[in-house]
């Protein structure tokens, strides 16, 4: 928190270091794209890849934001809003109806990869790419390592949006394209090719010693054929996602450095979807945990650890690691993508892999199947672990050892150009605060229209957090807040006035 002038000035420095880094990668990530030295650009005219950028990193940051914007709003009645933002109200009516929030969460995490995946293959350089006659030190950093990548991705497809979507939840879901990626998510869902999700999640919420509601609470004989037929289905292409991917490996035929031996490549694969895996259950864990009164948070010696750090003081590490988690995952995706990834054209006379053909080796070279693997074995299956055993799961070095590095990466403020994104964002959107057009929680209350945090599914076999307003407070405060909403609307206020802090820097 930026609360004091000493503070404000290092702020501003980051900030402007930051947003200064941005605009450097935008550029080379560019000059790559017009110079045919990305994947893509590769077999596309350098204008077309332009465009694929910029709408994949669009509709990322419609994806995260829209996120924030549907579960922040869940608690809310929605006929408060009804009349003033039509779209918003459209589209939380669509979401808020019974099991329909996780569904779209589900659809959504595919999404979020498949979407990664695309940008990975637009403006990923290729190997031994050179611009601008630059050094060999900054071609490292920014090319080879990926470094330019992950803070475009970082700051404008993610955070940026939900820095925004966090505090102008209306405002910001009340546009069609937000709809229409709610639908998208739904129909992934529905298409049933992450649905072996639901397979995880009926064993663990069994571990667990509850049971899971994968849908409506009434189902007929024939719905539950379908519900099945899809879980094997999306089984059957998960293990031959996996057996082409490893074999592809094997082979070196992935866009995998040329330097690195097949057996190395392989062993990478499963460490980087590990360490995936271990983020994307951490955030699920800790704010499971910061539910907990502490002698509840277990008495592993790690543990303990986690904990000390995670709600020292005022709990500010909390957002701070989710910021540097942000970062790691993003880091780690385009090296799965990269690992991934087939390097097999067959229009320049590549065999396919198997001899499978052409059309269909066109379709694995789009990271479909690495797109698949990572959303069901690398996230979702690992938060799912996380939401039944939070305990458990931060019992592991691992988890401390990532959590040190997430803080200190949010420490650096090489992301905070992202606030410099969403204050110009908000400027030429003309995005108001929420409580503009539906009051604070108090005034809601008023008019027999409180928010209903019930209506958030969380627990074992969920993927749902609750808002942060709720988790970065002191435990007692966080159980009154869910039974007063004077002490809801308090802790509210106070999560407000410190992101205004932090904003005003700029």
């Amino acid at each position: 928190m930026l609360s004091n002038e000493r503070n404000r000035v290092l702020g501003t420095v980051k900030n402007v270091g930051s947003t200064f880094m941005l605009v450097f990668s935008i550029v080379l990530i560019v000059g790559l794209i017009f110079t045919g030295q990305t994947n893509l650009a590769q077999i596309l005219h350098p204008a077309l890849v332009f465009i694929v950028l910029l709408v994949a990193v669009t509709w990322l940051s419609i994806v995260e934001g829209g996120q924030a914007s549907l579960v922040g709003l869940a608690p809310v009645n929605r006929e408060l809003y009804a009349e003033s933002h039509k779209i918003a109200y459209k589209s939380c009516s669509n979401a808020h109806s019974e099991y329909s929030l996780d569904r779209y969460l589900l659809g959504r995490q595919f999404l979020v990869v498949f979407i990664v995946f695309a940008l990975s293959m637009a403006g990923d350089p290729i190997a031994g790419a050179d611009l601008f006659d630059l050094p060999q030190w900054v071609l490292n950093i920014f090319l080879v390592f990926g470094l330019a990548m992950i803070l475009f991705t970082t700051m404008c497809g993610q955070l940026n949006s939900q820095v925004n979507a966090s505090h102008c939840m209306l405002d910001y879901l009340n546009t069609w394209p937000n709809y229409l990626t709610l639908r998208i998510a739904k129909a992934i869902e529905f298409s049933g090719i992450v649905h072996a999700s639901y397979i995880i999640q009926i064993l663990v919420s069994a571990l667990a010693g509850k049971k899971a509601d994968t849908s409506a609470p009434v189902r007929s004989d024939l719905y539950n054929l379908f519900f099945y037929f899809r879980c094997f289905i999306s089984l059957v292409l998960l293990i031959f996602a996996l057996v082409v991917t490893i074999a592809a490996l094997f082979e070196g035929k992935t866009t995998m450095w040329e330097s690195v031996p097949n057996v190395v490549a392989v062993l990478l694969f499963v460490l980087l979807m590990c360490v995936v895996g271990l983020l994307e259950g951490m955030q699920i864990a800790f704010f499971a945990v910061s539910k907990l009164p502490e002698d509840e948070r277990g008495d592993s010696y790690w543990a303990k650890k986690t904990c000390g750090l995670l709600f020292r003081g005022d709990a500010h590490n909390l957002s701070g690691f989710m910021i540097g988690r942000q970062l790691c995952v993003v880091s780690c995706m385009f090296f799965i993508a990269r690992v991934t990834s087939f390097n097999i054209d067959p229009g320049a006379g590549d065999a396919t892999l198997w001899g499978m053909p052409t059309a269909a080796q066109i379709f694995l070279n789009t990271g479909f199947l690495g797109a698949l693997i990572t959303t069901i074995l690398a996230s979702i299956a690992w938060q799912l672990v996380a939401s039944a055993f939070p305990v458990a799961f931060l019992s592991s070095p691992f988890t401390y050892a990532l959590l040190r590095l997430c803080l200190f990466l949010e420490s650096t403020g090489i992301c905070n150009g992202s606030y410099v994104i969403a204050w110009i964002h908000r400027k030429l959107s003309g995005f108001q605060r929420d409580e503009v057009y539906i009051g604070t929680a108090e005034e809601r209350r008023a008019q027999a229209k409180a928010d209903n945090l019930g209506n958030l599914p969380v627990g074992a076999g969920h993927l749902v957090k609750l808002p942060a307003f709720v988790e970065d407070a002191p435990e007692a405060l966080k159980e009154l807040a869910l039974k007063d909403s004077e002490v809801h609307e308090y802790i509210s206020s106070i999560h407000d006035q410190r992101n205004h802090e932090k904003l005003s820097s700029i």
